[in-house]
């Protein structure tokens, strides 16, 4: 008997739309001959699944079915593409964990370690990982622009500390511009990150693990004439993405094996995908890490999936697999 696969998507940051590009893109992905798919949108207080006719049903919370034909449908596994809050910060794992659901994605730490990318850029560094040096702000405390820019000169990125798909983010490259960007970038959270700027190669790694198999797909540069590697660069097509990435193979493996190295560090699940500038001097800076990464078709992860000369098909097999032979263990 085939079974139900529910491609969670939507939420409730400003990231809505780029989940419901990749659900389209996850929906195209999974093998249709191996499982049922559904897409189920998560919209604050509304939970509903696209039902095969064109319709749509509630989500019962209490155990994640839903009523197609006077029948309850009952999800077996869950392929989490929420980017932003409720699907990467941790609480829509701590919900299936609940009720037992298995799912693609990080668990409850992990995932709520990297959605606050000053907590992950600092629990990683104890680990000897190169990140960026960074001040976090909080909504409503006092900062001073003088001393924000002695600690981390000019230019620096001010960015949501919990968001994603670079909205909300600046580049200020003059200290009267500083208040700006940060109002700006409090509209999309909570806490402000602001990082010193890091010049070099831009390029971007992807890596799953499943037992007894782990498998770390080619590098990808990024090359943009924007400013940086904004919402228009990621998904209106002003970017340049070469896979593999035109660096030296000795460098592009040590990057392969830091991104598995973090991987275990975070003890993360699923596909993970992990953002690096390479500086002058050849060495790797953490930029970014993606617990959830978008996966339209024309998204980093599919690209990397094709260079390996991989089946996406197979890739998405894999981690459902995965997680459905726990529960038959």
């Amino acid at each position: 008997m085939k079974k139900n696969i529910a491609i969670v998507a939507g939420g409730d940051s400003s990231e809505v739309v780029v989940s419901l590009k990749s659900a389209e893109g996850i929906y195209s992905f999974i093998d249709k001959e191996k499982f049922n798919l559904y897409v189920v949108i998560l919209k604050k207080g509304d939970w509903s699944v696209r039902l095969t006719d064109g319709g749509s049903a509630p989500i019962n919370k209490n155990d994640f079915s839903f009523v197609e034909n006077g029948q309850v449908v009952r999800f077996d596994f869950a392929y989490i593409t929420i980017h932003g809050t409720p699907g990467e910060n941790g609480l829509l794992q701590g919900y299936f964990d609940l009720i037992g659901m298995p799912y693609s994605c990080c668990g409850v730490l992990a995932a709520s370690i990297t959605f606050n990318k000053f907590v992950c850029n600092n629990y990683l560094k104890s680990f000897g990982v190169n990140v960026a040096d960074s001040v976090r702000l909080f909504k409503g405390e006092a900062w001073s622009d003088q001393a924000i820019v002695e600690y981390l000169g000019l230019p620096v990125f001010v960015k949501p500390n919990d968001g994603g798909s670079s909205f909300g983010v600046t580049k200020v490259k003059e200290i009267a511009e500083l208040n700006g960007a940060i109002a700006k970038a409090f509209e999309e959270g909570e806490e402000v990150l602001i990082e010193s700027y890091i010049s070099g190669t831009e390029v971007t790694c992807g890596c799953y693990k499943v037992k007894g198999k782990e498998v770390v797909f080619p590098l990808t540069e990024v090359v943009t004439s924007n400013e940086f590697f904004d919402f228009d660069a990621k998904y209106n097509g002003q970017v340049e993405e070469i896979t593999p990435a035109r660096i030296p193979a000795e460098l592009a493996e040590r990057i392969q094996r830091e991104t598995l190295r973090i991987y275990d560090i975070l003890g993360a699940k699923g596909i993970i995908r992990v953002d690096y500038i390479i500086e002058a001097n050849g060495e790797a800076k953490l930029l970014d890490i993606n617990t959830t990464p978008g996966m339209t078709a024309t998204s980093f992860i599919p690209q990397q999936v094709r260079a390996a000369g991989l089946d996406i098909k197979d890739v998405m097999s894999d981690i459902i697999g995965n997680e459905l032979n726990k529960i038959c263990q």
